[in-house]
């Protein structure tokens, strides 16, 4: 049963090339005879027919022709056309000549076939490639001539062998920029695919040689140096799978990441990567509304804050994807600010950038970049977020997280913005820390401004869970500590916490600002908690160690102000859906100003006196649900 739409696939290939050949053979007698063949002409023509298309189908089965995956043709499967349109050629006019000794037929008329029938037959397979290629909204940007040079100048013997896992899309494009590029000093040695249709069918001239399962047994086959996984849409079960069985054969491997990691979805050689814990969250990809986004960013001036942080960097990098008119990068570290900025002019050349090495709890600096740049939407991403720091220093949570928000929703309001997006945290649910208490006063700022008719600017919170890569994540730590070769240092066997990938992060950050009215929370789908061991366990393997024999766990205990779980929502929010899957609203508090009024100024005074136990007790005022950890 799963052959059947195989085979009814080839029976309309055969098809349209039966008729594509008649049309060809015709359409030579028609030129030949301009236009008007006589009748004595016709008779032999449909005489002829039939040993025509049966030897030219022959020859055409025996080139490849009907293995060949038609969306991804190429300029081999060209050559595989010519070779076999002059072989069929040949056959036909030796059988004339051997028969009839050319009584009756005109050899002009063989040589106007050849041509028509390769015009036909190529013009064809190229349409169906540039269907697929306009459906997806893609171009391709490699000529002719350098497909030429890439097939004529590799040599086989030279460069790494690679195993393509993964004959689709993405599949296709690295074998494409492989086979073009005769610097990469690369060459395909094969796809591997789970789709019984592909098995045996060639991309490229390349075949799909066997199952995921046979990686070994095809490796050893082609003699491969290196695996590349291209399923950009495969789950966590499956990248683990393809790693441990490339393990079992002692074979290395790569992978290129999810299409939320590439800038605009476009799949290159430059992607390529080592196989990262984030590979192993096996999350689904985000459908965008780049409509919806689009409409309240393009054109716009946009300004981020903290701009150099993990968050902030990727966030501008998402955001100049929908073509803003300027982009005002907003950090106080010096040296992040100098990366992004650098990243964005050559990634986005067409953007405007502007680069402010500032600080949020900076007032007057804040008024005068208003005055100037005139931002439309604010991403207020700034923020102190390492737990046990803050709990060492309160007072720096407080100027930080409470105080350079408040200055910023101040700023906005007066020069009316349009949307104000605050970057927020779960761990301002039911706070056990400073840093997460300070959050969510910060949250209650933001969100009265909507909730009590203060301002016409739509201001929104996200909340979101840990991520992976960002700055403070256990990630970079358990890395290090391995390549140290241990012992790596969880601090309890019960920790779990929510992942998601930082593109993730921004992406859905870009998609709540577009759905919201103002004084929303919105709350994304994290999926399934994750145990910290399990986590230190994976990167331990993925390193290719043993855990607990190559590399010790050692449990350190929690750190001050840490939990054993995190939390996504407070008593008395309720959820409820959106338009989009991954996001949820959360129902929050209506207006929180009565609880903020004259609290705000006494929390900033004592932290200008640096009171550790009064700032804890003065937000525990405030967060009435923080419970302080001791």
């Amino acid at each position: 049963m799963k052959f059947r739409p195989l085979y009814s696939k080839l029976l309309i290939v055969l098809g349209i090339d039966i008729s594509l050949i008649s049309a060809s053979i015709y359409g030579a007698y028609l030129v030949r005879f301009e236009f008007s063949i006589p009748s004595q002409y016709t008779v032999l023509l449909y005489k002829i027919l039939p040993v025509i298309i049966l030897v030219k189908i022959t020859s055409f089965y025996f080139f490849d022709l009907y293995r060949g995956m038609w969306r991804y043709t190429s300029i081999a499967d060209l050559f595989n056309i010519i070779k076999a349109s002059a072989l069929s050629s040949f056959l036909v006019i030796s059988f004339i000549l051997f028969v009839t000794r050319f009584e009756g037929f005109s050899r002009s008329i063989f040589i106007i076939d050849w041509c028509f029938t390769v015009l036909l037959i190529t013009g064809y397979r190229v349409a169906i490639r540039l269907y697929y290629e306009q459906l997806s909204g893609e171009g391709s940007r490699l000529t002719a001539m350098s497909n030429l040079i890439g097939l004529l100048t590799r040599k086989q013997s030279d460069g790494k062998r690679i195993l393509i896992i993964g004959a689709g899309d993405c599949g296709e494009k690295i074998c494409r920029e492989i086979l073009n590029n005769y610097k990469l000093r690369h060459n395909i040695a094969g796809f591997i695919d789970d789709d019984p249709e592909k098995l045996g069918k060639k991309i490229h001239g390349i075949p799909v040689l066997g199952f995921i399962e046979e990686i070994k047994k095809v490796s050893q086959k082609t003699r491969a140096d290196e695996v590349l996984i291209a399923i950009p849409s495969a789950s966590s079960g499956e990248i683990r799978k393809i790693i441990e069985t490339c393990k079992g054969c002692g074979i290395t491997f790569k992978i290129i990441p999810g299409y939320s990691e590439l800038i605009d979805g476009k799949v290159t050689v430059n992607a390529i990567r080592e196989v990262a814990y984030r590979d192993l969250l096996g999350r689904e990809v985000i459908k965008l509304d780049a409509e919806r986004i689009g409409g309240y960013l393009k054109g716009k001036r946009v300004l981020v804050t903290g701009a150099g942080g993990s968050i902030g960097s990727e966030l501008c990098r998402q955001i100049c994807r929908f073509k803003p008119e300027s982009i005002i990068l907003y950090e106080r570290a010096e040296s992040p600010l100098y990366e992004i900025e650098l990243d964005i002019r050559q990634s986005f050349p067409e953007t405007k950038s502007v680069s402010l090495l500032a600080d949020v709890r900076d007032m007057v600096q804040l008024e005068k970049t208003f005055i100037k740049y005139r931002p439309q939407v604010v991403f207020h991403a700034a923020a102190y977020k390492h737990v046990p720091m803050l709990e060492l220093q309160p007072w720096r949570a407080i100027e930080n997280n409470i105080h350079g928000t408040l200055n910023l929703v101040n700023v906005s309001k007066k020069h009316d913005i349009e949307r104000f997006v605050f970057v927020s945290t779960d761990k301002a649910v039911r706070p056990t820390n400073v840093m997460g208490a300070s959050k969510r006063v910060a949250e209650m700022l933001v969100q009265s401004q909507n909730g009590c008719g203060l301002s016409k600017t739509r201001f929104m919170i996200v909340r979101f869970g840990n991520v992976i890569g960002s700055v403070g994540s256990v990630v970079p730590l358990f890395k290090k500590q391995i390549e140290r070769g241990g012992p790596v240092t969880v601090t309890h066997p019960d920790v779990t916490r929510y992942f998601m990938t930082i593109p993730e992060a921004c992406q859905l950050i870009l998609q709540a600002g577009a759905m919201g009215s103002g004084g929303e929370i919105f709350l994304f789908d994290m999926g399934t908690p994750i145990k910290i061991i399990d986590m230190a366990r994976d990167l331990i393997r993925l390193s290719g160690f043993v855990p607990d024999e190559d590399i010790k766990i050692e449990y350190v205990g929690l750190r001050p102000g840490e939990k054993l779980y995190e939390e996504l929502i407070t008593e008395g929010e309720g959820i409820v859906p959106t338009s989009h899957e991954k996001i949820m609203t959360l129902k929050g508090l209506d207006c929180s100003l009565n609880i903020l009024n004259g609290n705000i100024e006494e929390l900033t005074r004592l932290s200008e006196d640096q009171d550790h136990n009064k700032i804890k007790q003065m937000l525990k005022k405030i967060v009435q649900e923080y419970m302080p950890c001791d």
